[in-house]
């Protein structure tokens, strides 16, 4: 087997999916996404076992470009990111009723294709064209399935669109040129050229582009807030569950080993500007009145201390932000879900048009309140191991931005509580609120053990990224 397996399964499914019609498109969706989580397992036992999962051959002749798959411990823990929520989100969209099923599946499932084969490309070209598929299906998402006026969302998803479209042409540019040195874009030749200090810091500032926008850092932040309010729950999801992990994946895969000394220049500035987005975002989400977009600008201020500590250009930081990664992808997931439920029972996204949900849903009120206290890092919760190794990884750098940052364990609780104390708690509310269905309290369940489970005993994911971030360091080294 190789890992190409997975890839054909979800465009395959993708186009199963549609031509399968409305009635059966949610049933064929699930179940592709579920098959692609058992093989990734599978790949992971094997890859545990030793086995070589990589897949290359020629794609274009001339110029000289691959199709190259490779796997090591990093790019298996995202797509056990990818293919592990993909079910999770679908089974969410079950309790929305949406026009065009087969259609906005079939998305889905080839969004997913495309992130997954980003997570994998070993070829910078592959890497490039993955990177841009996955804009086309969220476009159609949000465009056709979206929250507020036709205007509204056109405008929202346009300046999305733009921004990390025009972003991944500095990204092209620079691989243009690595071409041009190295007669390939094989991500191991890339790695092998000696490159002059001017190149470097060039290249860095090329992919530091299109990679703090797609994250997203200030102050290339402007499209976030507005295109997660705007696209449905099931697009919010893949974007704030997944998506932005590309921008953050890349600086490891990409950026940080192809620039190394540029990197380790520029590191002090973009500490401070990746900092600088904690406490921004932070102060941002105490001032919203609508749930989605406290959610979004809440997201801006954790990826904001996961590009810090990637940026730290240590092991530490290394691991902390990959376990962040993964673990902000369950819970920002879980929490978009419980917006999304809100919305389905009252019909508004508004905080002041809440409160006193817990009298009437015990369960949900339960569920949400884990969310938000994994969100705030709270021991036992798998943010926790991230965030705490991140802050330990900066401690090291800098006590100064260990200190600055850190207070993002202040604000977050602080707003996240209040937003709680807002939304669950007070005088039961005039309006029904009915508990978590069956479907519903599948999908947070699973969220919430992930959750406690990685939180409690994260060893197995620290022993399989550990050896290719180490790989990685030393190549910047």
């Amino acid at each position: 087997m190789n890992i190409s397996i997975v890839l054909i399964l979800l465009l395959a499914g993708a186009a199963f999916t549609f031509f399968a019609g409305n009635k059966f498109a949610s049933k064929i969706a699930l179940l592709v996404s579920v098959a692609s989580f058992v093989f990734t397992l599978y790949a992971l036992n094997l890859y545990l076992n030793g086995a070589d999962l990589s897949c290359k051959s020629i794609w274009i002749q001339n110029p000289k470009i691959y199709f190259s798959l490779a796997v090591d411990g990093l790019s298996l823990a995202m797509l056990l990111l990818t293919t592990g929520l993909l079910p999770l989100i679908i089974l969410s969209g079950w309790v929305t009723k949406f026009e065009n099923e087969k259609a906005i599946y079939s998305l889905v499932l080839f969004m997913a294709f495309a992130m997954a084969g980003t997570f994998l490309a070993a070829d910078g070209l592959l890497y490039y064209v993955f990177w841009e598929l996955a804009l086309i299906p969220i476009y159609f998402i949000a465009l056709l399935w979206g929250n507020g006026s036709l205007e509204e969302r056109k405008n929202a998803i346009l300046k999305f669109f733009i921004y990390t479209f025009g972003g991944s042409l500095f990204m092209l540019v620079a691989f243009v040129y690595l071409y041009q040195k190295a007669g390939s874009l094989e991500i191991e030749s890339l790695y092998a050229l000696a490159l002059t200090e001017t190149e470097k810091t060039w290249l860095f500032l090329a992919f530091f582009l299109a990679y703090a926008i797609k994250i997203p850092l200030i102050p290339f932040h402007t499209w976030q807030a507005n295109t997660y309010s705007k696209a449905p729950a099931i697009g919010t999801m893949l974007l704030s569950g997944i998506m932005l992990k590309m921008g953050l994946y890349s600086v490891l895969r990409w950026q940080l080993p192809i620039t190394d000394t540029a990197a380790k220049e520029f590191m002090p500035y973009i500490l401070g500007v990746s900092i600088a987005g904690v406490i921004y975002g932070a102060v941002l989400t105490l001032r919203q009145k609508n749930l989605k977009k406290l959610l979004a600008y809440s997201s801006l201020s954790h990826v904001g201390l996961i590009a810090a500590g990637l940026y730290s250009l240590t092991i530490e930081g290394f691991q902390g932000a990959v376990l962040q990664m993964l673990s902000h992808g369950l819970v920002i997931v879980g929490l978009f879900f419980v917006s999304e439920i809100i919305f389905n029972r009252w019909n508004t996204y508004t905080i002041s048009e809440m409160g006193g949900i817990r009298s009437q849903a015990t369960k949900f009120a339960s569920f949400f309140m884990i969310l938000v206290l994994a969100s705030v890092a709270m021991p036992t919760t798998f943010n926790f191991v991230g965030e705490f190794t991140i802050l330990y990884s900066l401690y090291n750098v800098n006590i100064g931005f260990a200190i600055v940052a850190g207070t993002t364990i202040i604000l977050g609780a602080f707003y996240m509580l209040r937003m709680y104390q807002q939304t669950m708690l007070g005088e039961t509310n005039t309006k029904v609120f009915a508990d978590v269905t069956i479907v519903e309290g599948l999908v947070l369940l699973v969220i919430v053990g992930f959750v406690f489970f990685f939180g409690l005993y994260p060893k197995p994911i620290i022993e399989l990224i550990t050896p290719s971030l180490q790989n990685i360091l030393n190549q910047i080294n």
